[in-house]
């Protein structure tokens, strides 16, 4: 029986089988994960990439011990939104990370809006949603 122990010293071999797990689970986005002292784990496209990965916001979400939320400005996710959350042992202490591309952070909500009132104002020139004060034309 194999068993994987997860503690601050855990090295990309004992991580692997949980951020492939988690790789798959959010369809094949890629995934790292480190431990506190040691590197970790890159996984894209179903394959580990790197078992000698760190980067910043993982570094940055152990020290911190918190959530990060960010689109980094150097490393390999340099310009991709990315969601770092800290691995903690009973006592609440940080003793890794695991982070995700997130698409979440893609999107812009507004600009998504937006793009579509104005397609919809191409295809069938007129908004689909009046400003108020705006005449709604009846369909009698």
């Amino acid at each position: 029986m194999h068993r994987y122990t997860f503690c601050e010293t855990a090295e990309a071999g004992d991580l692997e089988p949980v951020v492939l797990a988690i790789h798959e689970i959010i369809h094949r986005l890629p995934v790292t994960a480190k431990s506190l002292c040691k590197p970790g784990i890159r996984i894209e496209d179903g394959r580990v990439i790197d078992r000698n990965y760190t980067g910043p916001v993982l570094e940055q979400a152990i020290a911190t011990n918190s959530v990060i939320k960010i689109t980094p400005k150097n490393g390999a996710y340099k310009g991709v939104p990315v969601t770092v959350a800290p691995i903690r042992d009973n006592d609440g202490r940080a003793i890794g990370a695991v982070g995700v591309v997130d698409v979440t952070g893609i999107f812009d909500l507004a600009t998504l809006m937006e793009h579509q009132s104005a397609i919809i104002r191409q295809v069938c020139g007129k908004d689909p949603c009046p400003l108020p004060g705006e005449a709604i034309e009846s369909k009698r």
